[in-house]
């Protein structure tokens, strides 16, 4: 299973969207890598797909959204 997520970082006030196949890796390769600046990434939304092209395609299409107001959404709804 394919996951596409969406974490975020307070310290930067940034969403990230990504996908994997093991998002406890991923995510804790987001929170110790040096390049991103920071270890506060905190999950706060994803899917699940069978495929990874079909992970792949959500991403694109959540990131071609390009708007913070969408990940919000996606992420409000998930919390309601």
């Amino acid at each position: 299973m394919f996951k596409v997520y969406i974490i975020y970082s307070s310290i930067k006030d940034r969403f990230y969207v990504g996908q994997t196949d093991d998002l406890e890796r991923r995510l804790t390769d987001h929170r110790i890598r040096k390049n991103i600046g920071t270890s506060d990434w905190v999950l706060k939304y994803f899917e699940t797909f069978e495929t990874r092209a079909e992970a792949m395609k959500r991403e694109l299409e959540i990131k071609s959204k390009k708007r913070r107001s969408y990940l919000e959404t996606l992420i409000k709804k998930e919390n309601e």
